[in-house]
């Protein structure tokens, strides 16, 4: 039997507030355990929490970016479950009234685009977090991250397969970096992903019994979580037994998942909503204000790139990656024409993108700048340096011996362009290699790189290339 692989991801993303959404208790990642857990935060007798406006606003700004609607009212909900990193006994969150409802993401898989369709986003607090490999026979809570303002994103059963799943989780990420809602550090759980997985016999409209895959934090371990539970739950189904609803982890030492506890259903946390928060309404004006400070989407972006200098589509992907490689490119670029923005585009496509992964930095930690990659590139321009000249420069700026310029003069790797001079130093190549000259005129190419290479070599590496071909095929001409 054939089988069709169903997938949904709910994503967590954390919102990028200095405080808590409930308190002002600071968001810092790396502080000592339980020293950013007040009294709001852990619900002690008396308190109220008050929700954080910045908070909102970036869960607007998401909503706008992805095309959905910012619902003008929404609620917060008190949802019920004992875990010991929970110290309320429930968790706020908002369940029937969410403030973002439906939206899109494109994504990219191959050569293919497909468009994957939000059911919501909603605003909710994180739990704490429970630490087992610090103590033995026994397990440390650490309430820093309670309260720590998250919004959940959850898409439709939309995705078909493990790439799937990942090029969603990569655009999105990448989006809410661009927007600056979330910081996107997979490392400190700033966004991680929940995927939920279930099988069905090809061309059945029926959904499966799904099982969803906790807290993946990392686009290699999603795929490696989901191409494991899909063979698993394949090979359970072909052997007769069938699949039960579940919440599973994902061990990434073994590569397998294995089950943590059955799943829950929504009747199962008794929401109800929170008696001591308002509803939250969304003026027309707070959304006209937001929505005017939004930047220009990665989309647009694009196609701005491509409009005024004439970019490639590939290149204007590569260069809308991030929100910081685009800005570094305008950078680079500023008050360009066309011809000196392509080049930009090539450097920093090419050379430095080269640099910074053999490095292990983002554009944010290149150690060439936005300007010194101009004024090379002005330098390759105005024909001062050869393209294999640049690179020698590129790679002493990357090491930090000072701009191009000041490396030209240092090294003296200024391009011989002076017409009259070489063809003094060509007229003594042709003098002393008659055999090379003889060997072209009765029509063998390959003489005729060896004596360019003459001339090269004799002007160590210095000489306009161009003005190289041009002179000597006039030459040898006569």
């Amino acid at each position: 039997m054939k089988w069709e692989v169903v997938i949904g991801l709910e994503t967590h993303a954390q919102l990028s507030t200095v405080s808590k959404i409930f308190s002002g208790a600071s968001t810092a990642f790396g502080a000592a355990a339980n020293c950013q857990a007040c009294a709001v935060d852990i619900a002690l007798p008396g308190v109220l929490p008050v929700l954080n406006t910045g908070a909102v606003e970036r869960a607007i700004r998401f909503g706008l970016a992805v095309g959905g609607e910012v619902s003008p009212y929404s609620v917060f909900a008190r949802k019920n479950y004992f875990y010991p990193d929970l110290p309320k006994g429930y968790q706020i969150s908002q369940f029937e009234l969410p403030i973002v409802v439906g939206g899109n993401l494109t994504i990219t898989v191959g050569e293919q685009d497909k468009t994957i369709r939000l059911t919501r986003a909603h605003l909710e607090e994180d739990a704490g977090k429970s630490l087992h490999e610090e103590f033995r026979d026994r397990t440390g809570i650490d309430l820093n991250r309670a309260g720590t303002p998250l919004l959940e994103i959850v898409s439709e059963p939309d995705m078909r397969s493990a790439a799937e799943a990942v090029a969603y989780a990569r655009t999105l990420h990448s989006l809410v970096r661009w927007i600056d809602v979330c910081d996107g550090n997979m490392q400190e759980g700033s966004f991680r992903c929940d995927a939920n997985v279930s099988v069905r016999p090809m061309g059945s409209t029926v959904l499966g019994t799904r099982r969803e895959i906790k807290n993946l934090n990392s686009f290699r371990f999603l795929q490696q979580a989901i191409d494991y539970e899909v063979q698993w739950q394949i090979g359970e189904l072909e052997d007769g037994r069938s699949i039960q609803q579940a919440t599973v982890l994902f061990d990434p030492a073994s590569g397998e998942t294995r089950m943590m506890r059955t799943k829950e259903d929504a009747h199962d946390y008794r929401y109800f909503p929170d008696p001591d928060l308002l509803p939250l309404a969304v003026s027309p004006e707070r959304l006209a204000a937001v929505r005017a400070q939004m930047p220009l989407l990665p989309t647009e972006r694009r196609q701005v790139l491509v409009d005024t200098y004439g970019l490639t589509v590939y290149d204007a992907d590569q260069l809308t990656a991030s929100r910081e490689l685009a800005e570094y490119f305008d950078r680079a670029a500023a008050g360009a024409t066309e011809q000196v923005g392509k080049l930009c585009a090539n450097w920093i496509c090419g050379a430095l993108s080269a640099s910074l992964n053999e490095a292990g930095l983002d554009i944010t930690q290149s150690r060439v700048s936005a300007q010194q990659l101009r004024g090379l590139v002005d330098r390759v321009l105005d024909q001062t340096l050869s393209n294999k000249m640049a690179k020698l420069v590129f790679d002493a700026m990357w090491l930090g011996e000072g701009d191009a310029d000041q490396i030209i003069a240092a090294k003296g790797l200024k391009q011989i362009s002076d017409s009259g001079e070489l063809a003094r130093v060509i007229d003594e190549i042709l003098a002393a290699q008659p055999q090379l000259v003889a060997d072209f005129k009765s029509g063998k190419e390959k003489a005729f790189n060896a004596l360019v290479g003459q001339v090269m070599r004799a002007t160590r590496g210095s000489a306009n290339p161009q003005q190289v071909n041009d002179i000597l095929r006039s030459k040898l001409a006569v």
